[in-house]
């Protein structure tokens, strides 16, 4: 297997995790609605095929870094948040 098509594996499993962790932060009746908002159209956003993986990751990033900020947001939300940002801010171009 080359290193390239490893990174990529790599790239997209980042991806996956952090898809569903942001889909159960949108899931939540608990997350504001503002919020919730904001983290589906980051998921939606990382789910466009038609960008790079290094390219959604960043966008979605800029989106969630702003929402993080939120005083309204639960503490159980912020920490996922958190780690979903975590994960995208691994992944790199190949």
């Amino acid at each position: 297997m080359s290193a390239k098509l490893k990174k990529q594996q790599e790239n997209d499993a980042k991806l996956a995790k952090a898809v569903v962790s942001l889909q159960q932060i949108s899931d939540s009746n608990i997350t504001p609605r503002n919020i919730r908002k904001i983290v589906k159209d980051s998921v939606l956003m990382l789910q466009d095929a038609k960008q790079s993986v290094a390219v959604r990751a960043a966008n979605a990033i800029s989106l969630l870094d702003e929402v993080a900020q939120d005083p309204n947001m639960p503490s159980f939300a912020r920490v996922t948040l958190w780690s979903a940002v975590s994960e995208l801010e691994s992944i790199r171009e190949q």
